[in-house]
């Protein structure tokens, strides 16, 4: 029913128009010269021209519009988001900013507390060396001093003996010699088997 009455309309809108585009052309062929009505129907060309116009703007113009408005929003939507995020950003890095004086006082003191930690680990480190060496060298000492005392001790041994052979050789004689071998000769003969 619609179509039919869209179809109507048109038809006698199209009608219309052919009516009045011919009107001057038969008034030009009558008489020659312009007639009365010219004027009048020129400004009823233009309103009709002008409401072909308006309404196709009227008909088509609203859904591009609403739908052109709707990117508009959606975009100025968008936008509001990434400003909002950029502002986040921002305040997050001026916020670091003030903060860096701060941050870089921090990793200094912790940078200065790791420097004495580590120089009190490598002062004991170096204390328990130091003490391995020592006590080393003390083991070292005492077995030198052991090995010393018993060369000492040998050397005195033998000293004493060539002493002691010396001192026998000056005193003993040849018969004094004789007289030892036989005692020691009869002490082995009245020992019993």
């Amino acid at each position: 029913m619609k179509r039919l009455r869209h179809a109507i309309l048109v038809a006698i809108a199209a009608c219309g128009l052919l009516l009045l585009a011919t009107h001057p052309v038969f008034a030009a062929e009558e008489g020659g010269g312009e007639s009365p009505l010219t004027p009048y129907f020129q400004w009823i060309n233009f309103a009709i021209v002008a409401g072909a116009i308006a309404w196709v703007l009227i008909k088509k113009a609203p859904p591009v519009f609403a739908a052109r408005a709707t990117q508009i929003a959606s975009a100025i939507e968008e936008a509001g988001k990434v400003k909002a995020q950029a502002d986040a950003q921002r305040r997050d890095a001026e916020q670091r900013l003030a903060n860096l004086a701060a941050e870089i006082e921090q990793l200094r003191e912790a940078a200065r507390r790791d420097a004495a930690a580590e120089v009190q680990r490598i002062y004991a480190a170096a204390k328990v060396e130091a003490e391995k060496i020592h006590a080393a060298a003390r083991m070292e000492v005492d077995a030198a001093a052991r090995g010393a005392r018993i060369e000492l001790r040998a050397l005195a041994t033998r000293l004493s003996i060539e002493r002691a052979e010396a001192v026998l050789r000056s005193e003993i004689t040849p018969a004094a010699e004789d007289g030892m071998f036989a005692t020691f000769l009869g002490e082995l003969a009245g020992r019993p088997n």
